[in-house]
């Protein structure tokens, strides 16, 4: 089990490697990049950056325990064919009308090159929030047969959490992991991980690298 708060991960105390992903979500240049959408949208990237060790930490360990990597992208077509009237009036709004800000034609839709990317690893493309929204996210997940999901990325109170609840809401037992997780805006973060543990875990449970790291060797000890 890994040590998580309101209760240690996975509650049932089963967990195993080959019915577990770790989530990375939308860890691209549009949103690490001091040129992306993020920057262009007047937030520091610079938190955001400062989770890629751990998240690489994470994703070795992870790997060698047997768990599945899966990486989500966010981004529009490049002719902007699945962007609503009201996601086009907020980027205007936004003045990143004309720019190639989250299109998938950008050099800023990639993930970042420090990030440890292996061609066994899965990558799902959404235009949401949530990862399970319009895409083949959770067919991927069910074909798999992965039922436990380990959550990092950014951001916090956006993506992830959106992602996190849309998971909830479909009985995958989820672990938000706190310092793999970043957002712009510190308040909304702090809060963010609050919610997840409210209500005796209402979105599962909580916890840091650290004890992840620690967890996944516990695990790597009782196969062998």
């Amino acid at each position: 089990m890994i040590s998580a708060k309101p209760f240690d991960y996975p509650y049932d105390g089963n967990l195993d490697a080959r019915k577990t992903a770790l989530i990375v979500i939308d860890l691209q240049e549009d949103f690490l990049s001091t040129t992306g959408y993020f920057a262009l949208q007047g937030y520091d990237p610079a938190p955001l950056r400062a989770i890629l060790p751990a998240v690489n930490q994470l994703i070795t360990a992870c790997r060698e325990a047997g768990i599945q990597i899966i990486h989500t992208r966010q981004g529009y077509r490049g002719d902007l064919a699945d962007m609503t009237p009201y996601e086009k009036w907020r980027r205007q709004r936004s003045g990143l009308e004309g720019t190639t800000a989250l299109l998938r034609s950008s050099p800023g839709f990639q993930i970042v090159p420090e990030l440890d990317v292996r061609p066994q690893d899965i990558i799902v493309d959404k235009t949401c929030n949530g990862a399970f929204t319009y895409t083949d996210f959770e067919h991927v997940l069910r074909a798999q047969g992965i039922t436990h999901l380990l959550f990092t990325g950014c951001t916090t109170d956006v993506c992830v959490h959106t992602t996190l609840r849309e998971a909830c809401d479909r009985n995958f037992q989820c672990l938000t992991i706190s310092d793999a997780c970043a957002s712009g805006d510190q308040y909304a973060h702090e809060a963010a991980l609050h919610m997840v543990t409210v209500e005796n875990g209402i979105f599962g449970a909580l916890t840091d690298t650290a004890a992840v790291l620690e967890g996944l060797k516990k695990l790597g000890n009782s196969t062998t």
